[in-house]
């Protein structure tokens, strides 16, 4: 699985935030899907239309996320 990186700091490690503000760690793939980072855990009730870096402060919708 290929990772998109964060536009600002290059790092792929991101994380989504749900109503609560509990914090779950994830990758987002080349195809702009977010998938958690250990994957016995699940997204359900998270916000997975804007990610946050957490390299620095960047945060914003995966698909702005670069490759490469």
């Amino acid at each position: 699985m290929k990772k998109k990186l964060c536009p600002q700091c290059k790092i792929a490690a991101m994380f989504v935030k749900n109503a609560e503000g509990k914090r779950l760690l994830v990758y987002v793939t080349d195809q702009a899907v977010v998938v958690p980072k250990y994957p016995e855990e699940s997204t359900d009730g998270f916000d997975l239309s804007e990610v946050f870096c957490l390299g620095c402060s960047w945060h914003g919708s995966p698909k702005r996320l670069v490759d490469y």
